[in-house]
């Protein structure tokens, strides 16, 4: 596995900046949280909000900036799908 994705620590966990949207029902309950990393790799985590001490997923910035894009073009728009 790249280091690049390898898991967190606790401590490293401790230090990631989380975010819930704020379109999530139930005060954040029901869904999931991401959130930077404090170490100087631009490296983004996600977990799920109720489970936070389960594992993480790491991605790299390109990724997390790729998978935005595919978000803001719809690409992942599974149940509500472009008109074509």
């Amino acid at each position: 596995m790249p280091k690049e994705h390898e898991g967190l620590t606790p401590e490293e966990r401790a230090h990631v900046a989380w975010h819930i949207s704020t379109y999530s029902p139930n005060n954040g309950g029901s869904c999931v949280e991401a959130g930077p990393l404090n170490d100087g790799t631009e490296r983004v985590a996600v977990r799920h909000s109720h489970h936070p001490d389960a594992e993480v997923i790491l991605y790299t910035r390109a990724e997390w900036e790729a998978f935005l894009k595919g978000v803001r073009n719809r690409e992942f728009d599974f149940f509500n799908p472009l008109q074509a």
